[in-house]
This record gives structure tokens, C-alpha cells and sequence, in this order.
């Protein structure tokens, strides 16, 4: 990818992230807001509308070889270094997520898209899986064995 990932130089921590998520879904009509974290990921949910939506955010491994060797010799850095590098990750990882949020709510404030459309994947069903979870595998396989309509084709049709 030309130009390098978004915010992958950011300096805002990753706590600033997550208050500019949370105070952008309120401004947006969120009812409610839950944060959570393991050494894997980290989990937002949030509620707008009756609608429960969550985000999982994996975190990146402290032992991956970008954070514990130079790109440039591939010599071992610091422990310090390392954990500076591996922060870093971090933080453009929070400043992309704050940056989806705000976009695919703008986008339905827009008109652009409904809530539904722009949040399908994430939604949560009462089981407690997300949609994506629920229904992806099928979608995959058809996609697969299917065969796709003409890329302008917009409604589903026997053709």
C-alpha cells in the first residue's frame, strides 16, 4: 500500500483514542458504551437505536520480529525500544478504529447509508455473535461456488 498505513506515526495515546470514540458515538445518539481488553484484542461495543454493535480489535504481538528487531539490519533492539515500537502499533491501531467509527457514522448521518447497512457485520444478535460471525462462512462458500452478476447489476434478479 503506496503512503504508509493511517496514523502509523500518531502520537495520540491509545486512552485519548478510545474517549474520542466514546464522546463521537454519544454525540451520534449511543445509548451506551463498553470497553474491554486482553492481550490479544480489545473490544468495543456500543449501543444506538435498540442496536447492539461490536468492534474487536486485535492487538499486536510484543514478540513479533517488527518489534523486536530493525527493519534496516535486522539486529535485535532494546527491550525499551522494542516496547516503544510495539506502542507505536498500538496506537495507529486505536487512531484507525476512532477513525472507522466517526466515518460509518457520518456516513449514516449522511444519508449515504442506513445504520443497519453500514453496521451489518458488527451488529450483535441475541445469541451474542456478531452477524459476521453468524452468517460469514455462507457467504464465503457462496461467494466461492456462485457466480457473480454484472458488476452494475443492482437488483437481484434471474437473469
Amino acid at each position: 500500500m503506496a503512503g504508509g498505513r493511517y496514523a502509523e506515526g500518531t502520537s495520540v495515546d491509545s486512552g485519548r483514542s478510545r474517549q474520542e470514540i466514546e464522546k463521537t458515538l454519544a454525540r451520534y445518539g449511543a445509548t451506551s458504551f463498553a470497553y474491554g481488553w486482553e492481550p490479544t484484542r480489545a473490544v468495543i461495543q456500543f449501543e444506538i437505536d435498540g442496536r447492539r454493535v461490536r468492534f474487536v480489535l486485535p492487538m499486536p504481538d510484543r514478540q513479533e520480529r517488527r518489534f523486536t528487531h530493525t527493519p534496516t539490519t535486522d539486529k535485535p533492539r532494546s527491550s525499551s525500544a522494542a516496547e516503544n515500537e510495539y506502542e507505536q502499533a498500538v496506537r495507529q491501531a486505536w487512531r484507525a478504529l476512532a477513525l472507522v467509527v466517526k466515518a460509518k457514522l457520518e456516513a449514516v448521518a449522511a444519508g449515504i447509508v442506513t445504520f443497519d447497512e453500514e453496521f451489518l457485520a458488527h451488529l450483535v444478535l441475541p445469541t451474542g455473535e456478531t452477524v459476521f460471525q453468524h452468517a460469514g462462512e455462507a457467504v464465503q462458500a457462496s461467494i466461492a461456488t456462485g457466480r457473480l452478476r454484472p458488476m452494475l447489476q443492482l437488483e437481484a434478479d434471474d437473469a
